[in-house]
């Protein structure tokens, strides 16, 4: 069944091709479809890597605000010599910060697949077909820049 499938998929291919060759106003057409194809699923893509970065930040926040409560219950269980309850709430604050570790992590590689995916759309703008830029293409990658800055700032990177 699947040969089947893949024979008639081969035999749109060649006549597509066929077609476009014989008509190259319609292949430029179509090869403008997939590049704004291409843009818009890469945008989408960059958003979901935006919201995802937005709740890792807001995790780290939150992580941030439990390393500092239990820093200090371990510094306050020290002081009073409750040696048994200090390690338990340093070994607590231990596994915190592992997994501080782990979210700053995440977040870089967040940040590197970021710039993979506003990179593709930099290379997907240059190769527009020759007429000049439009408004939308320029406006789009302004976007893009935008948001990667801001991802930087907001993971500290710069």
């Amino acid at each position: 069944m699947s040969n089947w499938l893949e024979q008639l998929e081969r035999e749109l291919d060649q006549r597509l091709s066929a077609f476009l060759s014989q008509n190259p106003v319609q292949e430029q057409l179509f090869r403008q479809q997939q590049q704004f194809d291409r843009a818009r699923s890469l945008q989408r893509q960059r958003q979901q890597l935006r919201q995802e970065a937005e709740e890792l930040r807001e995790q780290l926040l939150a992580l941030a605000a439990d390393v500092r409560a239990w820093a200090e219950r371990t510094k306050r269980a020290q002081l009073a010599e409750e040696h048994e309850l200090s390690r338990r709430a340093e070994q607590h604050l231990n596994v915190l910060m592992d997994q501080g570790r782990t979210l700053w992590k995440d977040l870089a590689d967040l940040g590197r697949r970021f710039k993979e995916v506003d990179q593709q759309l930099s290379d997907l703008s240059s190769q527009t077909p020759s007429g000049g830029s439009t408004l939308e293409r320029d406006w789009a990658l302004f976007e893009a820049q935008q948001e990667l800055e801001q991802l930087r700032r907001e993971a500290g990177l710069g």
